[in-house]
């Protein structure tokens, strides 16, 4: 049924915002599609979720009430696009009230729009509500006149909270009646039939409950209303259309790609899901890539990925083999860039994202299908339906075919895929490319020396800044030299000139982004391979970059800085060694990296609790005096002349950078802070030895030492409270509770001691007569080794003749064994070490030890009887 076959989608856009507006709503436009704020969202998924911060009472709203058409992407229908329902994007018209209006009102509003403002017969919709609600249906009664009877109650109305707690509260939503012939047929077909009869156009939540993590519900102070009502299944009732891809908001892409594939909608069922599925994609990817949204193997980036591949896929089942995502794009532009005039704005970066990843996926999409198809083709002959592992990995590593793509083919000819043997063929990809990192690195080496030669050295100005306006002037993958790369490419990347320093002198290598007009590189190390050639390491995290590219290069601030703290105070630190130790002090190694200090020193002998509290010292009233750092770069021999310190075996220029503090002056081409002030703070954590001659010590400036001393006070705070005292009387309630469990200690001993004489003696009444010769081999109750030795001294002492005993006693996990020999018996062939050693092997373990006295033991505790059995059996075999 059509209703007003001359509305346009815009018009219906128009007509809303201006009903709501005048109804007292301020008109806002739509949100990014990707949110503002909220690390937990991919992509924007209704209108409300700007109006969170609004709704919580974090931010002040323009007005109380206000309305929008926001764009949307939703993520869960990705795979079902293509039938005539399902949308990734689409627009939601809503009305917003914050702690203004509230039920009543809502559900007046939108009577009024759809049955006075759109002419909607009112016969033909239909309210749920939320059965606990009894709100909602007297006000459905009162305004629309429904019937108690007629109101469905559904337990789906009900909205939120997002998380465990938060906002939440019933909703109301309104059925457009499609007429019995779109029904299932059943006698109670109605409103959340899952047939195609009822339309759910509009959605109306009544913010009412704040629930807390336990569930529990309380009114909240101000109740808001969020509503939202889909613009294109509006349209659809208003065009009096079969499907939303039958509007004015698809027709013209679906129409546009059926003349380029020489085919007509509506002729062919598979070649109409394959427009479906362009015209939705193409819509999704125009705002995607107007919003910033780029190419990547992650989150948002790989959505479009994911979907432009599906798009670019389906016009290959067309038949079109030549790019066509930009003339999709500027379609798309065409209908909607009026009221979204980022689009026109946007329209070159738009065109050229879609074009550079359409034209990268489209040559790995001609080769992956032939392959897929030669496998499937294989597979159906030996009757198999399920596509290895192994197989499916070889088309994503060796071709580039996406594992997503590989299963939506494969199941659309009746195939699944080996997700389990996928995974472990890629665990083993991984450990393949660790151990071939340094043939891998061997060919960077190649590549960059070529590369030295025609580029000549990179210009660093990490010295003036963390960041920096640059070029790129080389790309390296795998060792070879290449023009541009993509997300999830890992790559080295030349500049003409960086702000990234280059590891060097003991200093790490900066890290952060250098960003692309289509793509993000995240580095994640930066070196110097090559004398003058400074390289960053890492990965595209989205999008393109090419060799020319203008970019922007900037370095973690914190990091740098955190990082030049620890370098200015090695110098510190060396300069206070050579005060404290004298002149013959001289560097050898160091460390510096935002989190610590690590170094190295010769020294003849290790530094005291004084000489370290010494060292602290000086380097603090170094940093409280402020000294300027100053650089100069001077002759290599005019500087060793100035004093500057030079290190050990090291080799420098002719020319080369002096660095100075106060009184200490080096050579050094690291980062520093611009005054020793800017260090904060230091404090030694270790000093040890590391070689003969050679000590080393770690340390904490600024940001670590604050942390340091935290943690520190929070130990000093968490003993004092156990120990039941103040932090400043700790000292002395350690040692009164040391002096106190020292006696305890020995108390213990004693009643130990007196609980082994009492179980010796009962011990001694267990030996037996063997050859003349008294034995004992039984078990013992003993806490621990020593008290079990103990407990072998005292039972051979109470023999009235020469014997041998030998005691089992469980200790947690194991078994332990004591064996006491007479000396006598020694020089007649029994050897306590050999019994303990055969009583430990019958164990499951070990023994040995003195021909008199030995220890052994194992953790087969089932075998003890046995062991203990073979002691007799020893003796009567070994006995002179």
């Amino acid at each position: 049924m059509s209703v007003e076959m001359s509305l346009t989608s815009t018009e219906i856009r128009a007509r809303y915002l201006d009903f709501f507006a005048s109804k007292g709503h301020q008109k806002v436009p739509s949100s990014s599609l990707v949110p503002r704020n909220d690390p937990t969202v991919m992509l924007t998924t209704a209108g409300m979720q700007q109006m969170i911060p609004y709704f919580l009472g974090r931010e002040t709203p323009p007005a109380s009430r206000l309305t929008s058409a926001q764009k949307c992407f939703r993520t869960t229908d990705i795979d079902k696009v293509g039938n005539q329902r399902s949308l990734t994007f689409f627009e939601m018209l809503g009305n917003f009230s914050v702690g203004d209006y509230f039920k009543k009102d809502a559900i007046a509003f939108a009577w009024e729009f759809l049955t006075e403002v759109m002419k909607l017969p009112a016969d033909r919709l239909y309210p749920t509500v939320h059965p606990e609600d009894d709100e909602a249906p007297q006000h459905w009664h009162e305004i629309a006149h429904f019937p108690d009877e007629v109101i469905v109650r559904l337990e789906d109305n009900w909205w939120g909270p997002p998380g465990t707690s938060g906002p939440c509260g019933p909703d109301s939503e309104i059925y457009y009646d499609r007429g019995v012939e779109y029904g299932c047929g059943l006698p109670d077909c109605k409103p959340g039939c899952e047939c195609e009869r009822f339309l759910e156009i509009w959605n109306l939540v009544f913010m009412q409950y704040y629930q807390d993590p336990d569930g529990k519900r309380t009114p909240l102070p101000r109740k808001n209303i969020d509503t939202g009502l889909g613009l294109e299944r509006l349209t659809m009732v208003l065009q009096g259309k079969e499907s939303v891809f039958d509007t004015d908001m698809f027709r013209a892409i679906i129409d546009h790609f059926a003349a380029l594939a020489s085919t007509a909608y509506g002729k062919d069922a598979k070649t109409d899901t394959s427009l479906r599925v362009i015209a939705d994609h193409a819509r999704a990817l125009v705002f995607l890539a107007a919003d910033g949204v780029l190419p990547s193997n992650e989150g948002r980036g790989y959505i479009f990925r994911r979907i432009l591949r599906r798009a670019v896929r389906h016009g290959k089942l067309l038949g079109v083999d030549r790019p066509f995502l930009s003339e999709a794009a500027d379609t798309v532009i065409r209908l909607m860039g009026d009221y979204y005039t980022e689009l026109r704005t946007q329209r070159n970066r738009i065109v050229e994202v879609l074009s550079v990843e359409e034209q990268k996926f489209g040559q790995t999409l001609s080769a992956g299908l032939g392959l897929l198809n030669e496998l499937l083709a294989g597979l159906q002959q030996r009757q198999q339906k399920v596509i290895p592992g192994e197989e499916v990995f070889r088309l994503y590593d060796t071709h580039g075919f996406p594992v997503e793509l590989t299963e939506e083919i494969a199941a659309e000819q009746g195939f699944t895929i080996d997700t389990s043997g996928f995974e472990q063929s890629m665990q083993r990809q991984q450990e393949r490319s660790r151990s071939a990192s340094t043939f891998v690195q061997a060919k960077d080496d190649q590549a960059l020396t070529e590369l030295l030669k025609r580029l000549g050295p990179t210009e660093f100005i990490g010295y003036e800044g963390l960041s920096g306006s640059s070029k790129v002037v080389g790309l390296v993958v795998d060792g070879k030299e290449v023009e541009s790369i993509s997300a999830p490419q890992q790559a080295l990347i030349l500049l003409d000139v960086t702000p990234f320093y280059a590891e060097s002198g003991g200093q790490i290598g900066d890290q952060g982004d250098i960003t692309a007009p289509l793509g993000v590189f995240r580095v994640q190390d930066t070196r110097r391979p090559l004398k003058g050639l400074i390289v960053h390491y890492g990965n595209i995290s989205e999008g393109h970059l090419r060799v020319g590219d203008s970019v922007q290069a900037e370095v973690i601030e914190q990091r740098r800085l955190d990082t030049m703290r620890n370098h200015s105070a090695t110098h510190l630190l060396h300069k206070a060694l050579r005060n404290l130790l004298g002149p013959q002090v001289e560097q050898r190694g160091s460390l510096v990296e935002p989190e610590r200090l690590r170094f190295d020193f010769t020294s003849p002998r290790a530094l005291t609790a004084t000489d370290l509290a010494h060292i602290d010292e000086q380097i603090n009233r170094w940093i409280r005096a402020d000294f300027p750092v100053h650089t100069t770069i001077m002759p290599l021999q005019d500087a060793l002349t100035t004093g500057a310190m030079a290190l050990f075996g090291e080799k420098y220029d002719d020319l080369v950078r002096v660095v100075s503090m106060g009184s200490s002056t080096e050579l050094c081409g690291g980062t520093h802070c611009a005054a020793t002030g800017q260090i904060g703070l230091y404090v030694t954590i270790q000093e040890a030895s590391v070689a003969a001659g050679i000590r080393r010590i770690e340390a904490f400036t600024g940001r670590g030492a604050e942390a340091y001393f935290r943690r520190r006070s929070s130990l000093v705070e968490t003993m004092a409270v156990k120990l039941q005292t103040k932090p400043d009387a700790l000292e002395g309630k350690l040692e009164q509770v040391t002096q106190e469990l020292a006696s305890a200690r020995r108390q213990i001993a004693q009643f130990q001691r007196e609980a082994a004489l009492h179980q010796a003696a009962e011990i001694v009444q267990k030996a037996v007569e063997v050859e003349g010769i008294s034995v004992v081999a039984t078990t013992a109750n003993a806490p621990d080794d020593k008290v079990l030795r103990e407990m072998g001294d005292m039972v051979r002492s109470k023999f009235s003749h020469p014997g041998i005993v030998v005691l089992a006693s469980n200790f947690d996990d194991r078994v332990g064994i004591q064996v006491n020999v007479d000396a006598a018996l020694t020089k007649r062939g029994l050897h306590a070490g050999k019994v303990a050693s055969a009583v430990g092997e019958r164990l499951g373990g070990k023994g040995g030890g003195r021909p008199e006295s030995a220890q052994g033991g194992g953790k087969n505790k089932a075998e003890l009887g046995a062991a203990l059995d073979l002691v007799v059996k020893f003796v009567k075999d070994n006995l002179k």
